[in-house]
């Protein structure tokens, strides 16, 4: 009963804000968030223009806005874990709202601490346009809990070419996680909560893993992903087998009928010479060599032993000649003598 009260109370306390026109908006009222994690509180706020002091309306301007955490009010000496008017905020935690509309804040690097109930606070330049929405936002952190990966098609079976996303998730839902992704145990560049894969391959197929970038005990077990050849893929396959062949064989034939060439140029070669086509010992070729010369050089002194056997022949001719007339003048001698001796 005194729960329903409460919020019969609060609901009475946002319609009178939002008479005077000023709210503040939580998009999500609890949350939970893995050790490591980054997760975002979603905020809006409608500040107060103006109050009416003695009958005279007074402009307000928001000069300060504040998230403080586990403490209702968020006013005074209250400690905050951000401060636009602090230089001393803890890094972790980074607005990313303005000062007009937007009061979003978002929480780095969670830890066990961060386990409470955070909420906004904008002050105006007048106590009049101060106010914080005491409902905030619920922050649970979970230690180290597995991630599990989920294709994003339940389709059993992808095929090249296809699209497929797998998340990184856990039983806590994320607003913005900063994961590692590994695939057959190497890093992959991407570091969102999502891994999208277009247009499949086969390099695709291998297990996937996924954990928070700084805490890798919440690594996932490992996701298989298997990528089939689709019919396209298998056409092409056998064109480019059939053209391959062909290739491979004209290159062979080609090659066959040049050593056929080569061949048969030999045997005409050898054949030219009056040598054997078939290939011969280097002994037996040296010892035709020598045969062929040694024929060359009988044939050239055959001529110069005519030539001899004439030479002598002439001088034989020449000797007897001599003799001949040497005899002949003896007959004369003794002829002449016998005549004379008549006389």
């Amino acid at each position: 009963m005194a729960v329903y009260g409460e919020m019969i109370l609060w609901s009475f306390v946002f319609l009178l804000a939002a008479a005077v026109g000023q709210t503040v908006i939580y998009s999500l009222t609890s949350t939970c968030a893995v050790r490591g994690s980054t997760v975002t509180l979603p905020c809006t706020f409608t500040p107060r223009k103006s109050f009416s002091d003695g009958g005279k309306e007074v402009p307000l301007k928001i000069v300060r806005v504040r998230w403080c955490k586990n403490h209702e009010i968020c006013q005074g000496g209250t400690p905050s874990v951000f401060d636009i008017n602090s230089a001393n905020s803890d890094p972790r935690y980074q607005y990313l709202g303005d000062m007009k509309t937007n009061c979003t804040l978002q929480i780095r690097d969670v830890q066990q601490g961060d386990s409470a109930t955070f909420r906004f606070r904008m002050e105006a330049d007048h106590p009049e346009g101060h106010f914080t929405n005491r409902t905030g936002v619920t922050v649970r952190v979970e230690d180290s809990t597995k991630k599990r990966i989920i294709r994003s098609s339940d389709d059993k079976k992808l095929s090249r070419g296809e699209t497929v996303t797998l998340l990184c998730a856990s039983v806590c839902t994320f607003h913005q996680l900063e994961v590692t992704w590994f695939k057959d145990g190497h890093a992959l560049s991407e570091t969102g909560p999502s891994l999208r894969l277009s247009p499949l391959t086969a390099e695709d197929s291998g297990n996937y893993t996924c954990a928070l970038k700084k805490n890798m005990r919440t690594l996932s077990e490992p996701y298989s992903l298997q990528v089939e050849a689709g019919a396209a893929d298998g056409v092409l396959r056998l064109v480019l087998g059939v053209v391959f062949g062909l290739l491979l064989a004209v290159i062979l034939l080609v090659l066959f009928i040049f050593i056929i060439k080569r061949k048969l140029a030999a045997a005409e070669d050898q054949r030219a010479v009056g040598g054997d086509p078939e290939q011969k010992h280097p002994d037996s070729i040296y010892s035709n060599i020598m045969k062929s010369v040694q024929t060359e050089a009988a044939q050239q002194q055959e001529p110069s032993r005519a030539v001899e056997d004439v030479s002598y022949a002439s001088v034989q001719f020449k000797q007897k000649k001599q003799e001949g007339r040497r005899f002949q003048a003896a007959d004369d001698d003794v002829v002449y003598s016998s005549v004379s001796s008549r006389g």
